[in-house]
């Protein structure tokens, strides 16, 4: 009888603590933790939406499959079955001297030189390699620029409007260091679409 009240005496706390932390870091903290995220920063709270008409239309975390050659084309995305798989988040892994990965290179860099041949310039590593999430929402200014006389061209606009835009459109790294300095191409084929919207042929 003495071993089991000391038995029981042990057990009771056990259960006490184990209810109260889980309250604690199950529902008190995670609770508490999101809404100071909602008060200081709601939209990235709620996923950083890009939305038009009260109607979510991606967001500027996540990538989007472009293929028109009217808009700006992003990151090369492995994620399967689809581009952009936010549910299968991840590269390719497929290493510098994979044959696979060389000839996957030489395609992209084919398909952007047949949609702009009169363009020369080098292709940026960007436009030709996915990113290790497959999910890279932003690409550099260099791969914007590249990609500015064909959306011009096919729009029927200046060049120089289109560069304009990528500029409004250009991120600096946080803080002046953290990060690069970017283009998200989701927002700049937004504004490209609302700047161009009575020239689009």
């Amino acid at each position: 009888m003495k071993d089991s009240n000391n038995n029981g005496g042990i057990v009771r706390p056990a259960l006490v603590l184990f209810a109260l932390l889980s309250a604690l870091t199950g529902l008190i903290y995670p609770a508490a933790v999101t809404g100071a995220a909602q008060a200081v920063f709601p939209a990235q709270a709620a996923g950083s939406l890009i939305v038009r008409d009260g109607k979510p239309i991606g967001s500027t975390l996540i990538g989007q499959n472009f293929s028109d050659p009217k808009h700006f084309w992003g990151r090369p995305s492995a994620t399967a079955p689809q581009p952009y798989n936010a549910s299968a988040s991840g590269g390719s892994n497929q290493g510098p001297l994979n044959p696979t990965l060389a000839d996957a290179v030489k395609a992209r860099v084919e398909a952007l030189r047949a949609a702009d041949p009169g363009n020369t310039a080098p292709v940026p590593v960007d436009l030709v390699t996915a990113s290790a999430s497959g999910l890279d929402p932003d690409i550099s200014p260099a791969a914007a620029h590249y990609q500015a006389a064909r959306v011009a061209r096919e729009r029927g606009v200046s060049l120089d409007q289109v560069n304009a835009l990528i500029v409004q459109n250009t991120q600096k790294p946080l803080w002046g260091v953290l990060g690069e300095t970017r283009v998200n191409v989701l927002a700049l084929n937004l504004a490209l679409d609302a700047s161009t919207a009575s020239t689009v042929r």
